[in-house]
């Protein structure tokens, strides 16, 4: 593992994936709600007759991607979550969801960080909506290796999957050489005996800024980076939780339904210990830069560090 300055969007990155695979896979197809939102020089421009432009319709996006699906191919199927989410939910429940169909819906503007457009363009409650589904896989990657590696294994699934993307560049977090990334899966990024830190998203970032100011402070933190919030890598958590016996938990979603609920159903399940969230809280979003809206929602390393004192205070001996 390794973190550098830079890196790409993870949107890009997903771009990058689809660039990659589109030859080696001949049944993978994309359905998007905008044309430009993929790049002309790479799955557009290599296959062009794999690529359907749905225009601003979700609900015929699902549909059409559906389709696809049972007549054979692989299909991604992307466009912003509060409008692939909120407004084609039937379709993907009825259409997608309950025929266990190979389609992955990949959505950018998920939790606050989409930025000036508002509240009505951004989406806290995304992950808690399709985490419930049955058959849904929930995938939320921190850099553009994982994402790029998701969509390799995702350009081969059997079932429907749930891909959240962002828009803001992000810091590489891993090389070629790390291995594979799938649903179900974890990473570990950093090992210790004080508070397990698990996170998904930008907020994986925050979390091993956190634990370098712990480990000054004589906490040593173990990171896990959770990109898989459905299926929930339980057995990395509870070998975590029972090295540390506590735990914080970050995500840029609402503090309802997403990886917090997760590990709190799991560790509630198997091995209690003190729990905190880092998350948003009953409220939804506004218009702001995304580092203003970070701070506003207390979605930064300094929240991260508040809890881990306090659960590391009572922790499980």
């Amino acid at each position: 593992m390794r973190s550098e300055p830079g890196g790409s969007t993870t949107w890009e990155a997903y771009c990058q994936g689809l660039e990659e695979m589109g030859p080696l896979c001949p049944n993978l197809v994309v359905v998007d709600a905008s044309r430009s939102s993929v790049p002309d020089r790479g799955f557009v421009a290599l296959c062009p007759d794999r690529f359907f432009p749905a225009g601003v319709s979700e609900q015929d996006l699902v549909l059409t991607a559906a389709g696809l699906a049972l007549g054979g191919k692989t299909v991604f199927a992307s466009s912003c979550a509060p409008f692939l989410v909120g407004r084609a939910y039937d379709q993907i429940r009825s259409a997608v969801a309950i025929p266990d169909l190979p389609v992955c819906l990949v959505t950018t503007r998920g939790g606050v960080t989409a930025g000036q457009d508002g509240a009505d363009h951004q989406m806290v409650e995304d992950l808690a909506v399709m985490r419930v589904l049955p058959h849904m896989s929930v995938l939320v990657p921190a850099d553009g290796t994982s994402t790029r590696g998701l969509v390799r294994r995702l350009s081969r699934m059997e079932g429907p999957a749930y891909l959240r993307l962002g828009l803001c560049p992000l810091p590489s977090l891993y090389g070629p050489q790390d291995g594979e990334f799938h649903p179900g899966g974890a990473r570990l990024l950093t090992q210790g005996d004080g508070v397990t830190l698990c996170a998904c998203g930008i907020m994986v970032h925050e979390a091993l800024k956190a634990a370098r100011i712990l480990q000054r402070q004589g906490i040593e933190a173990e990171v896990i980076d959770c990109y898989s919030v459905k299926p929930l890598p339980e057995q990395t958590i509870l070998a975590s939780v029972r090295r540390t016996g506590c735990c914080v938990v970050a995500e840029e979603h609402s503090r309802i339904g997403g990886l917090g609920s997760a590990v709190a159903e799991c560790l509630g399940r198997e091995y209690p210990v003190p729990l905190r969230f880092v998350a948003v809280e009953d409220r939804f979003g506004q218009s702001g830069m995304p580092e203003e809206l970070q701070e506003y929602y207390g979605l930064t390393f300094r929240q991260i560090v508040g809890g881990a004192v306090q659960v590391w205070a009572m922790r499980r001996r």
